[in-house]
């Protein structure tokens, strides 16, 4: 027959599991708060459509004048680092966990060419939280959805054409192609991974 002694180590262990397991669950639901926040969001805003007409008659501010990004349909409003060389991690990653950067070499908004905008996913999935939470949403987008790039107190205003989902290698291929005034926003995909790129790209629209 069990003894006492062991009834109650049987119960330690079952108190200590329990906490373990708590413990690991809200440290989950702390790394992925930011993700879950947009998700939710996102997804009320399908149930109760009204919500979002409502939220779009108001005018948006932008998180910063001199370079700011606007994605109503997905949230987004975060702040556009300049410059930004996207091959060096040391330069981008303390970047990407305030906002979004803007490829070194591409051009800026309102010139001919490709403004490239990008937001990369982190190595783990338990990065996810900290360097794509911006854009964890962004293969929501729908051809003719609206995107606004506010540059130097100046709104340009673009409408999606294209999502594609591509291996690195041929990224700088398909880039060639894109003509005119162009938008482009990339992250990894799938979220927290840095198999391939989700590319969204939009003409700028007057």
């Amino acid at each position: 027959m069990p003894t006492s002694k062991n009834i109650f180590d049987g119960k330690i262990l079952k108190i200590l599991g329990l906490i373990l397991l708590l413990g690991g669950i809200l440290l989950l639901a702390w790394l992925y708060l930011p993700l879950l926040k947009q998700e939710v969001i996102y997804r009320t805003y399908q149930v109760f459509p009204q919500l979002k007409e409502d939220q779009g008659k108001k005018e948006i501010t932008p998180a910063d004048q001199e370079f700011s990004l606007v994605i109503p349909k997905i949230e987004v409003n975060s702040k556009v680092f300049p410059n930004v060389d996207p091959t060096n991690s040391q330069e981008y990653l303390p970047l990407l966990a305030k906002g979004v950067a803007q490829a070194k070499g591409s051009v800026n908004p309102g010139q001919e060419g490709n403004v490239f905008i990008f937001a990369h996913s982190s190595d783990t999935p338990l990065n996810a939280s900290r360097y794509n939470a911006v854009f964890y949403l962004l293969n929501k987008l729908e051809k003719d959805d609206e995107i606004f790039v506010y540059y130097q107190q100046q709104k340009y205003s673009y409408k999606v054409k294209d999502k594609k989902i591509l291996s690195p290698e041929k990224l700088n291929d398909y880039l060639k192609n894109l003509k005119g005034k162009i938008l482009t926003l990339q992250t990894c995909y799938p979220p927290g991974t840095t198999i391939n790129r989700l590319l969204i790209v939009a003409d700028e629209s007057f």
